[in-house]
């Protein structure tokens, strides 16, 4: 144990374990914004794809419009992730600077490890795939062309 009382203890028990719980409440908020990334991009990529089968297969004399709202979905979706990127880093970094700040301060312990986010990892891949399926469906380039 440190010098601490016990109800210090405790209190600096407390308050490092809710950094914690804020920290995997940031998590919780950004695979919200990528379930929700997700859908934008899956269906503007598949209304995509349909109007563009249904124009080769001449059902259609024109997919401009259908096309037109699919890239725009995609796009939204793309947006929407890279925003919820940069706010949750920039959000974890003034979380971890605050968490050192009060460490140094000895008012709370910062034994327990402030782990990477994988979903930040994953939000991340889902950006690359989204930039790919925009390249595939605006410039015809890519593996997903």
């Amino acid at each position: 144990m440190s010098d601490f009382t016990v109800s210090e203890e405790l209190s600096a028990r407390r308050t490092g374990m809710s950094f914690q719980r804020t920290r995997l409440s940031a998590d919780r908020t950004l695979m919200s914004v990528i379930r929700t990334s997700l859908s934008l991009i899956s269906f503007g990529f598949t209304i995509f794809q349909l109007f563009q089968k249904l124009k080769d297969q001449a059902f259609l004399a024109s997919s401009a419009p259908g096309r037109n709202f699919g890239t725009a979905l995609v796009m939204l979706g793309i947006a929407m992730l890279a925003l919820g990127i940069a706010y949750h880093v920039r959000f974890m970094l003034e979380l971890r600077r605050q968490r050192a700040a009060m460490v140094a301060d000895g008012l709370i312990h910062g034994e327990s490890r402030f782990p990477p986010s994988l979903t930040l990892i994953a939000a991340a891949l889902l950006l690359a795939i989204g930039i790919m399926a925009i390249a595939s469906m605006v410039f015809h380039i890519g593996p997903l062309s």
